[in-house]
């Protein structure tokens, strides 16, 4: 691959119904130089199929068959058979728009994979009954020297609305960004496993773009999906994740680090009690109460006071804080009248 070489890796498991629209729309893509790495990540399916039929048919798309190991390796190994100087991502139940990759490549400086930059474009939200668009909290803009190491990379982590979206899709990152901080993610991270990759590259990159309106990426919203039910696991997940951030924060020598870390450990709590108050089964109020409880993140809750916007996230910050059993249940009936008034 020569210039501006390009490759976009797609983890696949159990995605057969949607594999072909996300192949289609890298396929059509109006930039040239690039390469599509499908990694059947042990897919018990037609994928495996599937992708070395799109293979035979198209000589840039090369295949990796693996056991089933979990997202966070299947995007290892992709990274591991790639070639481009540049890498993007695609989960394999999304599609892009065909001029996505030329687009961004505009804005790349051609330093190749030792240029240290990360090109941001937006995303749209497909949801059954509507979509919606979305934009990173940072404004649109090329980034470089002081304005990227201080006002940017001090304010990451620890907003209500992330300022750079810690999604590895929606980017093209230079190889080394992505290859030297590959020690950072485990396969057994199940929870927000995109911050230990995302994270560490734009904590070292050298030039932040974040395009102006850009909608490209098809962020397919699957509601059968596990990852939109309940999850007996997240709070151990949001556990690991926060000791991983500041893990991070500590080698890459980041003075904010500790307060970015905690403070977004504070957002990642509403979350667990989100996940217990919508669909928690019997024991759900303790399970509450025992997360708001517990002494390190009372300390950490009382230390770090977060602004709150959103309305469902107020009325969760409000039983993170006060966590009686009369708050939890009007919490729980709120969001199932939500639910049922959005099916």
């Amino acid at each position: 691959m020569a210039g501006k070489g390009i490759s976009i890796i797609v983890p696949v498991y159990k995605t057969e119904a949607y594999l072909k629209r996300c192949v289609d729309s890298l396929r059509e893509q109006e930039y040239e130089d690039m390469e599509i790495v499908l990694v059947d990540d042990g897919s018990p399916d037609g994928c495996p199929a599937l992708c070395d039929a799109f293979a035979e048919e198209d000589g840039r798309i090369r295949v990796v068959h693996k056991e089933n190991g979990g997202l966070v390796s299947a995007w290892q190994a992709g990274v591991q058979a790639s070639r481009g100087e540049y890498l993007g991502f695609v989960d394999s139940d999304d599609w892009v728009e065909k001029n996505m990759l030329a687009e961004m490549a505009r804005y790349l400086s051609g330093c190749g994979g030792d240029g240290e930059e990360v090109v941001c474009c937006n995303f749209i939200m497909e949801r059954p009954k509507r979509k919606t668009e979305h934009y990173h909290g940072l404004a649109p803009g090329v980034y470089e020297g002081r304005d990227l190491e201080g006002e940017i990379k001090d304010h990451l982590l620890g907003h209500e609305n992330r300022r750079v979206s810690m999604s590895r899709c929606m980017k093209l990152f230079s190889r080394s960004l992505i290859e030297k901080n590959m020690k950072y993610c485990r396969p057994d991270i199940t929870m927000g496993e995109d911050v230990n990759i995302t994270l560490p590259a734009l904590l070292d990159c050298r030039r932040l773009v974040i395009m102006e309106g850009a909608a490209y990426y098809h962020y397919f919203y699957n509601e059968s999906s596990m990852v939109h039910k309940y999850d007996a696991g997240l709070y151990r997940g949001i556990r690991m994740l926060y000791r991983t951030i500041k893990e991070i924060y500590r080698k890459k020598g980041r003075k904010s680090g500790e307060r970015q870390a905690d403070r977004e450990y504070v957002y990642l709590l509403l979350l667990a009690i989100k996940n217990e108050i919508r669909g928690g089964p019997a024991g759900y109020a303790d399970r509450v109460r025992e997360i708001c409880g517990n002494r390190r993140n009372l300390r950490i809750i009382k230390e770090n006071p977060v602004r709150v916007s959103d309305r469902a996230n107020r009325m969760l910050y409000f039983v993170l804080c006060h966590p009686s059993r009369a708050a939890i249940a009007v919490t729980r009936g709120m969001f199932r009248i939500y639910d049922r008034v959005k099916n």
